[in-house]
């Protein structure tokens, strides 16, 4: 029983649940905690007590089932639950309210402030990250945690209760692996927010509001522009600059991301031809390609017709996907599509890569272009060796498949310069250019081209 329980007490209001109610672990079902919910709810109001629902749910379930089998997924699941009863007292509620997630109900205490149920957040997740043994290996899982204190509610439902702390747990699970949140007013603040953004984005991807912003990569050889790529950014007649953060969730609820994908290569494609126009070279434009799109039977000859529509070469568009994508991806559509659009001759970047377990072999399979390493890799690597050897590791597998390189999130000449030493082809960050719409990029490309000309070169002299 942790520590915490020492400074709260109370009763179950329910008295003690029913053994048709339990499982072998201990756990509840979802009707008894309902009940449960309900009556701390109204006990605890009563009775001027306190009490709080958390959700927890185990981090990258889908990766762990890809990487160990479903068996001992299922197997984690279970003694995640068993680690949970054991951590909560006799008269608390805890139940398996999904696949991966479960539910806690504290039953209601004299004393509960947020610092207390901070300590308790922290401590179920301590319990719960302890590496399970499956066939005599130790695997390793992280939790995402959000709760909601009784007296953060204000309507009279304790279904609104329960919907706010799996809000809180959206917010954790936005912020993980291992993130834990409160449900707050704020939190609150912006669930309206995105929900009045669903209704909106149909109309904004229609009317040019949301448009792709571009941000250079430039080579680590020749220090030349070798690309853009395309960001989604939504300016809001009345909010402002919406960062992606909040829309981006706000399109896919709304089930327009392959939309999104439609615009976004449009009008990247529409650049590639305004800057030809304007005589400055940029060889290619990467768009993301994730979800819907690529679940698309026809994606490759949408592509192909929209490349013939501009007249550009499928060189010009790098298609951009997700790491995790490729390294979950079976021998079904999306493969048929990112194989297809390779063939076609469109350029494919593998981005976030070391984030999402892609094996060499899917990496060959896919015939795979380029490697985005994470940012995560990039920070400080200019003053941490451990990071050093990870990004040499990446590059020296790179050089042996025969693919290039890109570095993302540069934000130091620091960073640069060892990214040039190590034998990085490519880098993109902050430290280089941030976003911009097009209207600026033009200027921009000249303005460093412009720098090239008045400085030495070190790019070719990096072994000198």
């Amino acid at each position: 029983m942790p520590l915490v329980y020492v400074l709260i007490s109370g009763a179950n209001p329910g008295g003690a649940f029913a053994a048709n109610e339990r499982d072998g672990a201990g756990l509840i079902n979802r009707q008894a905690f309902n009940t449960f919910a309900d009556r701390t709810f109204e006990s605890a109001r009563d009775k001027s007590q306190k009490s709080a629902i958390f959700k927890v749910e185990i981090d990258d379930y889908n990766d762990l089932a890809d990487r160990f089998g479903q068996t001992a997924a299922d197997n984690v699941v279970a003694r995640t639950g068993e680690r949970l009863v054991a951590t909560m007292r006799d008269n608390d509620a805890v139940a398996h309210s999904g696949d991966y997630k479960f539910s806690v109900c504290l039953a209601p205490v004299r004393q509960l402030d947020l610092e207390l149920c901070i300590q308790m957040a922290g401590r179920i997740q301590t319990a719960l990250e302890e590496p399970v043994s499956i066939d005599g290996t130790a695997v390793y899982v992280t939790t995402s945690l959000g709760f909601c204190q009784l007296n953060q509610v204000i309507t009279k439902s304790s279904k609104d209760w329960g919907e706010a702390a799996e809000t809180a747990l959206r917010e954790a699970h936005n912020h993980g692996p291992s993130a834990i949140r409160a449900y707050s007013d704020e939190m609150k603040r912006k669930t309206e927010i995105r929900a009045e953004l669903r209704e909106e984005v149909s109309n904004a991807l229609e009317k040019g509001h949301i448009r792709p912003w571009f941000q250079p990569q430039i080579s680590t050889d020749t220090g030349r522009v070798t690309g853009f790529e395309a960001l989604a950014r939504w300016h809001h007649p009345d909010r402002g600059m919406i960062s992606p953060a909040d829309f981006l969730p706000a399109i896919e609820q709304a089930d327009m991301l392959e939309r999104l994908a439609e615009v976004m290569m449009f009008q990247a494609l529409t650049a590639v031809k305004a800057w030809d126009s304007a005589g400055v070279n940029v060889p290619q434009v990467g768009v993301n390609f994730a979800g819907p799109e690529l679940k698309n039977p026809k994606l490759v000859e949408k592509v192909q017709w929209e490349l013939d529509r501009f007249e550009l070469t499928p060189a010009r568009l790098a298609v951009e996907v997700l790491e995790t994508v490729v390294a979950s991806a079976p021998d079904d559509v999306i493969s048929r599509n990112i194989n297809g659009l390779g063939q076609l001759g469109c350029r494919v970047d593998l981005d976030d890569f070391g984030t999402g377990h892609a094996s060499i072999a899917s990496i060959r399979r896919f015939s795979v272009s380029r490697i985005k390493i994470d940012r995560s890799f990039v920070m400080k690597a200019d003053r941490d060796p451990e990071q050093q050897r990870m990004i040499s590791a990446i590059l020296t597998m790179a050089e042996r498949l025969g693919i290039e390189t890109l570095a993302e999130g540069v934000e130091s000449a620091g960073e640069h310069a060892l990214l040039a030493q190590l034998g990085c082809d490519h880098v993109q960050g902050f430290g280089i250019g941030k976003p911009m719409p097009f209207e600026d990029t033009i200027e921009w490309i000249k303005k460093h081209n412009s720098k090239l000309q008045d400085m030495p070169s070190i790019f070719d002299n990096r072994t000198g």
